[in-house]
């Protein structure tokens, strides 16, 4: 990544035409090609071109050089043709840096960790229960877990870190095909979320479906407290 402080004026033409006036700025120049115009007390750039793109620089023509530019920097997306005009004034700072491989973010409490987490501590979901699998395959997907009670019966449990009226009706196709195999009926469900909305509740109960709200702080073992029923 190269980063350079400029005294610089942007100019954007494409979809919509832009300027930005002389100012002092940041810019970014990515190894993926991006560009991009930042300001102090903003996250967001101004402005910015991202790949796949050139970028040329230029000598300042007699005109320019005139009012103090010392290189036209041109960006040109590579696909739609916008391209980013830059006039550099004053350079206070260019370096260049090797980030090498980033591992990406790791998201903590997205479902897969809810999964995991109730996998290990099924009494989130009543007493009695052990688990059978994770991620049990059916013919239309994976039910996240899938648990037997001590009267033999089937629980298929999924889950969600929000839960729709979309997880309701998922749920329900498990539990209809599921019922089908007489090595696991009576199967019940569990609909298992840290949020579960009104209208996907109210569904799940009309169905038999059982809801149980996930409290993960609790299940990671920072606060202490008991499992939600409703």
């Amino acid at each position: 990544m190269r980063l350079v402080i400029a005294r610089c004026s942007v100019d954007y033409s494409g979809r919509l035409n832009t300027h930005l006036p002389l100012a002092t700025r940041l810019i970014m120049l990515k190894a993926d090609g991006t560009v991009a115009f930042h300001r102090d007390m903003q996250h967001a750039p101004l402005n910015w071109m991202s790949p796949p793109c050139t970028f040329t620089v230029e000598a300042p023509d007699a005109e320019s050089a005139s009012t103090g530019v010392l290189e036209h920097w041109r960006v040109i997306h590579a696909k739609t043709g916008d391209a980013l005009f830059v006039r550099i004034y004053e350079v206070l700072h260019d370096s260049s840096h090797e980030l090498g491989v980033d591992p990406g973010l790791q998201k903590d409490g997205v479902e897969a960790d809810l999964q995991r987490l109730l996998a290990e501590q099924v009494e989130v979901i009543g007493d009695g229960l052990t688990l059978v699998r994770r991620e049990f395959p059916t013919a239309i997907g994976p039910v996240d877990l899938l648990l037997r009670n001590t009267a033999g019966g089937t629980i298929a449990v999924e889950v969600k870190r929000r839960g729709d009226i979309d997880g309701v009706e998922q749920l329900t196709r498990y539990l209809e095909l599921l019922g089908r195999d007489p090595h696991l009926a009576p199967v019940t469900g569990v609909f298992a979320a840290q949020e579960i909305k009104p209208q996907a509740r109210v569904l799940a109960i009309d169905r038999g479906i059982r809801c149980v709200t996930l409290d993960y702080e609790s299940m990671k073992g920072t606060e202490s407290g008991a499992p939600r029923l409703f």
